[in-house]
Formats: C-alpha cells, structure tokens, sequence
C-alpha cells in the first residue's frame, strides 16, 4: 500500500471530531441487508468455498446500484446508495434484489433471514487478511467472534446524524435517542432464537453474541451532553486489531490502543487512513460515521422482510413529529439502562431475552410504532409499505411478539410432534 504521511494525536482527533456528526436537516437515508446463504434444496448443508466464489463472480457482473458484498461466512450483503428518501432506498433495493434472487436461484442458492445461523455451527470461507486479523484478534475473547463473523446477519439502518440541537444536550439528545429505541428495535424484530437447532433461550442470540465481545470496541460509547468528545476518546482507546500490510499477514497486535500507536510510532507511525480503517473495525450497537449506523437490528425473514424495519426506523428520526414522540417514549427506559453501555446494561438483556414479552419494551414498541405509522404517509410512503408496517404491527408488536416465536413455536410444535409419534408407537 502506498506511504502515507504520519499526522499527530492533535491532527487526528480533530479529523474524528469533525466526520462523526455531521448537521443537518435529515435528507438521506441508506440500509445494509445480510442474508445467510444456504443450499436452496437442503438449507442445514453449508456451501462450499467454491461454490460462493463462483455466486459471487457471478453477482458481481449484474448491474447492481448497491454495493454487493460477501462476509467472512458467506453471508450475502446489499448496501444501498444514499437515498434522499424512504421510496427512494426501497426502490433501488428492490430493483437490485429482482436481479439477484433470480440469480441466485438458477445456482442452486437460496438467501434467508435469520439474525443468527439456524443450522450449523460458524464455518468462515473468506481467507482475506482482514478476516485472518479480526478471527486472530476475536479468537483472545473466545467464540464468539467467529460466531459474529461467520453466522450473523442483520437489517443495518443508517441516517443523518441530524440538526445539532440547541440546549444542554445538542447532538446528546439524538444519539440518546438512538441507544435507547435501539433496545425497542432489536426487541420487535428479534429473529434469532436458535443455533444449530436449538433454543438458546434467547430471541435474538445474534445480540447475545455482539454483548460477549471485546467491550473496547462493541459496546456503546459513555452517554453524555458532547457525543463528539465521547466518540474520539472511545476510538483512540480502542484497541487497534490489525496493522495493514500490502504484502503476507496482517498483524493482530495485543493490548496496543490506537492512541499509543500514535505515541509510540512502532511499528510504524499511522496515518490518517490507519484511523480510518480502524473505525471501520469497531462495532458498537450505534456507530457515528459522519450519519448513525444503527446495527442492532436481526435480519428478517421474507423477501420484503427488511422493509419494515427500514421504514419504522426512518419515519422516527426523519420525521420531526414522530421523533418527538419517540424521544418521550423511550426516554424514561435509560433509568432501566442504568448507567452501563448497550449492548451489556439491563434494557438491552431484557431486551435480547424476552424482546416484547418484557412489558416495559412492549409499551414502548406499541406506542414508537403508532407513532411510526401516522409519520409514513408524511413521509411519502407507498401504501405499500404503510400496509406491511401496519400488518407486522398488528401480528407482532401489538401481541407483544416478535418474529423469533413464529420460530421457536415451529420448533416447539415440530418436537411436539415427534413426541407424539414416539409414544404411539
């Protein structure tokens, strides 16, 4: 890779500080879809290597407008181009999604939407530096970093970082916003209740597992009135996973923060690209990358699964009103937060366990979801979108259950089945 030049610890916090808000009335709006990838005729067999490198050769060549991508287990992503409206990402999703389902299925493939692999343990296929680093580094904490890497999916949902707003809290009251409806959000769509079979006795185990990694760099930066501040000191504390290089392995350096990199210049002083990429291997449950990555949410079943989530998400930080609202619903879950960082505090266990059966998240899902609703047609929804939004709320939310008992009730009656045909024999 090319030499860059070294810059200071001065230099660097000030790049931070300046690309992790950006203001603004909320215009564009963007999501990233996973889906497992799996054997169309026998879903619990993995694909093989070969088999993905040759999809992917083949995805690639179609005239995408997202940005197709594959994860170090196989998972297939979609990452949309910036949208300046909710129609507007949905209709670009949608076209790419029309060329690559039909694709994927004349290869045999098939794309589900499951937070969490169902199947079969983590098995990764990419063999990229990158990978071997982040597995290397992961491999100190236990498990659940190849579990992370290999056997997750998500429905990934990013918008502006908004007007800085006047008072105490300025950006504070957004990215406050942001944790606690995360909580809500991962609960209502929890869709990850099983692993290699069985119940983990979670809703959405893909949380579980992001909560039993490394704490320096997947948990939520401290709360407070200066997110900015907060934001900079989290990445130059974090520990740096990996030191780039053009030629052989990646080195995955123990107990080095980047903010001693920085100090030292051993092995070599960073750049600013260094920094760069180091962001882009934390993993908090909300990243500020210039507009909020909110990272919580499990992937989705169905072929539009991932649209409720994108339209729920974007109608209550894109519309004025019903962002309102939603600030007054969830404000009064950060006394349940406690003072420790999402994913690991008390609303985000309660949360990742019992999702909407938990009656504090229930009341909040039904009311952020009303709210949701009456801020759709302001938002130029198709009635479309306004019909799956009200049908998922009216199957899930306001029963309070989420898609990950549509699965564990399969299961249950599945083994109930079994029962019976055992004990009539």
């Amino acid at each position: 890779m090319p030499v860059r030049p070294a810059v200071t610890e001065a230099e660097l916090e000030a790049h931070l500080r300046g690309i992790c808000f950006k203001t603004g009335p909320p215009r564009r709006l963007g999501v990233e879809i996973e889906w497992l990838v799996h054997d169309a005729r026998n879903p619990r067999c993995p694909v093989e290597p070969a088999r993905l490198r040759s999809a992917a050769t083949t995805l690639r060549a179609l005239p995408l407008r997202s940005l197709l991508t594959f994860e170090p287990g196989g998972q297939l992503e979609l990452s949309s181009p910036a949208a300046t409206s909710l129609t507007g990402c949905i209709e670009a999703v949608t076209a790419d999604l029309a060329l690559v389902r039909p694709a994927m299925r004349a290869m045999g493939l098939g794309m589900a939407g499951h937070g969490h692999n169902p199947w079969h343990r983590p098995q990764r296929v990419l063999t990229e530096p990158r990978y071997d680093a982040m597995e290397a580094y992961f491999d100190r904490w236990g498990s659940a970093g190849r579990s992370m890497m290999c056997a997750t999916a998500s429905v990934q949902v990013c918008v502006d970082a908004g007007y800085e707003e006047p008072g105490p809290l300025g950006h504070g009251r957004r990215w406050l916003l942001a944790h606690l409806l995360g909580a809500v959000l991962a609960a209502a769509f929890a869709n990850s209740p099983t692993s290699e079979g069985c119940p983990t006795g979670y809703r959405t185990t893909r949380q579980v597992v992001w909560s039993q990694l490394d704490p320096a760099r997947t948990l939520a930066p401290p709360m407070g009135p200066e997110p900015r501040a907060a934001w900079v000191r989290y990445v130059m504390d974090a520990p740096v996973m990996c030191l780039r290089a053009e030629d052989g392995p990646w080195d995955a350096p123990e107990g080095l923060t980047f903010r001693e990199w920085v100090r030292t210049g051993v092995p070599r002083p960073p750049t600013q690209e260094d920094l760069d990429y180091h962001v882009t291997t934390l993993f908090p449950p909300v990243r500020p990358r210039g507009h909020l990555e909110l990272r919580m949410i499990d992937a989705q079943s169905g072929e539009a699964g991932w649209i409720v989530p994108l339209a729920v998400t974007a109608a209550l930080f894109d519309d004025p009103e019903a962002t309102e609202s939603a600030y007054r619903i969830v404000k009064p879950l950060a006394e349940t937060a406690g003072s420790r960082p999402a994913p690991r505090n008390p609303l985000w266990r309660r949360a990742a366990r019992g999702a909407l059966t938990d009656p504090e998240l229930h009341a909040a899902a039904v009311a952020c979801f009303a709210a949701a609703q009456e801020a759709l047609p302001r938002l130029g929804a198709s009635a479309e979108v306004c019909a799956a939004v009200a049908e998922f709320t009216e199957r899930y939310v306001a029963r309070g259950r989420c898609p990950a008992d549509d699965h564990l009730d399969a299961l249950y009656a599945m083994e109930g089945d079994l029962t019976v045909g055992k004990d009539s024999q």
